[in-house]
């Protein structure tokens, strides 16, 4: 398969992510029609989309070692790596094969850190899975691809087993629950008209239409040299089904929006001129530990 042929799958499997993502949060429409109204932007598709995340099990045949394939497959380059040891977290992020496709970020809970019960609960659910079920997909076909990061690869969790689990950590709750789903997309804010291209003045622009924005280590996360601005909204509650048709609201999935600065050689450049190259790259552990926390209770309990 040709690397332009690769593009078009690739195009297809995010295609089909954000699809499924937009009608699981409806945040995502809500703003849109909000940036439409406002006239920053004038159809969906001019929205830039920074980077989009995923939550992995850090188990055998599963995890960041299996689900990057895929996107390696397609051309993404691992970059760095980060740690986040209060959530007992491993990540890395992925440049992607054209300038115009988002980034990948991808988070794995390290189960062997929990408790043995956590990953006596989590191994119940994952030991399901017995080889890497990437090995099983054709990589160039994308619908294949796309069904396979919408379907469950093991059974349904027990409401008592997910509550168990986020007593200990919430993003085991969550990932034993959606598993590989998109997690989240973010809006890139710095390309965005005068006024409303920076975090803060976005951020203003969401609170004055409604949203609920994270306020973990306050409502702008920003790196330590400036030039990474984040801000996410708060996960919305949607009612999941557990295992012997159990209702329960849990957390759904958020939005985020980054603004990325010159870097310093590039910061005499006019605004028409900056290019992707010439803002900040790569991501921002301390910016990302607070943003994770976007569906944890704390924040969540915060919407009303």
């Amino acid at each position: 398969m040709t690397t332009i042929d690769r593009l078009t799958t690739l195009e297809q499997v995010l295609d089909g992510l954000m699809r499924r993502y937009q009608e699981r949060v409806p945040d995502v429409g809500k703003i849109i029609a909000a940036m439409i109204d406002k006239g920053l932007i004038t159809a969906p598709e001019q929205i830039e989309n920074d980077h989009i995340a995923f939550r992995t099990m850090g188990v055998p045949q599963l995890g960041i070692a299996s689900l990057e394939r895929i996107f390696l497959h397609y051309g993404y380059e691992r970059r760095d790596a980060y740690h986040f040891e209060g959530k007992k977290l491993n990540a890395f992020w992925y440049h992607p094969p054209r300038v115009d496709l988002p980034r990948i970020f991808i988070s794995e809970l390290r189960v062997s850190d929990l408790s043995p019960e956590a990953q006596a609960i989590i191994h119940s659910y994952t030991d399901e899975v017995t080889h890497d079920p990437v090995d099983d997909l054709d990589l160039d076909d994308g619908s294949q691809v796309d069904a396979f990061l919408h379907k469950s690869l093991w059974h349904l969790p027990t409401w008592a087993d997910y509550c168990r689990l986020a007593e200990e950590s919430e993003y085991a709750a969550w990932v034993i629950y959606n598993r590989y789903y998109l997690n989240h997309f973010t809006v890139t804010i710095h390309n965005l008209p005068t006024g409303y291209d920076t975090i803060p003045t976005f951020n203003a622009f969401l609170e004055q239409h409604g949203f609920k924005l994270n306020n973990a280590g306050g409502k702008v996360k920003i790196s330590p040299d400036g030039n990474l601005l984040q801000s996410s909204t708060v996960a919305e509650m949607l009612e999941a089904t557990f295992a012997g048709g159990e209702k329960h609201p849990i957390s759904g999935s958020y939005v985020e929006f980054a603004e990325r600065r010159p870097l310093e050689a590039y910061a005499h450049l006019p605004a028409h001129e900056l290019r992707r190259e010439h803002r900040r790259e790569g991501f921002e552990a301390g910016n990302a530990d607070k943003i994770f926390e976007s569906t944890y209770s704390d924040q969540t309990g915060r919407r009303g």
